[in-house]
């Protein structure tokens, strides 16, 4: 059977990311920080076909115990903060928490499932980043520098992979469906050529795809609506 680690399961893409790789039979280890009730639910909704996992992506220490005698065939780096303002007002903790959370805790995970892809010879790491990774956005200096730095990470790593024919590629999505979203302006909307936001689902199997396409690596899939062109 084939397992994937989800980081960040407990949110609205991380559910869907779960869900999506379970009904492909995979056994799924449900990464979580602070929220156990949810990620046990989410475990009983697969059928117990998986495992909780917790640790704080700033703790080097607890990601690398967590993770020491795990195996598994596919790796979707989904955790990822915001802490927005704009940045004449932005102060170092959130500029910090942001970059630690979202670019040295990817880099942690990572570097500790590594040895385990090598060894194997074949693998998928899929990424997710975001439009405003792409194009940047304002009030998100941090969170945009986070997200283009994982699109150049991914572009890097595939290049030192791709000789152990382990895949590395990125899902860049656009504004989906969430509360946050449910209170943005109705022109933000209707700046999307589809006139929608995404749904989770639907970037879910963008992930999917980007884990068990066996001929891309090195790739970055915007799923926008057409919003980022």
């Amino acid at each position: 059977m084939k397992k994937v680690l989800v980081t960040g399961a407990t949110g609205a893409l991380g559910e869907a990311i779960v869900r999506a790789f379970s009904l492909q039979g995979y056994f799924v280890y449900i990464h979580y920080n602070s929220n156990q009730e949810k990620a046990l639910t989410l475990l009983q909704e697969i059928d117990n076909n998986g495992e909780i996992l917790t640790f704080n992506m700033k703790d080097k220490e607890s990601i690398s115990h967590t993770l020491k005698d795990i195996e598994v065939d596919t790796l979707i780096n989904n955790s990822g903060i915001t802490r927005d303002n704009l940045f004449f007002w932005m102060n170092d903790e959130e500029w910090e928490d942001v970059i630690e959370t979202n670019v040295h805790g990817m880099f942690r995970v990572t570097k500790a499932l590594l040895s385990n892809f090598i060894k194997k010879k074949n693998g998928a790491i899929v990424n997710i980043s975001s439009i405003s990774g792409i194009v940047g956005n304002a009030g998100q200096t941090n969170y945009s520098a986070s997200k283009g730095a994982i699109i150049s990470f991914t572009k890097s790593l595939s290049l030192e992979l791709a000789r152990y024919k382990v895949r590395v590629n990125c899902v860049a999505p656009g504004l989906i469906e969430s509360e946050m979203t449910k209170e943005l302006d109705t022109a933000i909307k209707k700046s999307i050529p589809l006139k929608r936001y995404g749904t989770p689902d639907e970037i879910a199997h963008a992930v999917y795809f980007a884990a068990t396409n066996t001929y891309m690596t090195g790739e970055t899939i915007n799923i926008s609506g057409g919003m980022v062109r």
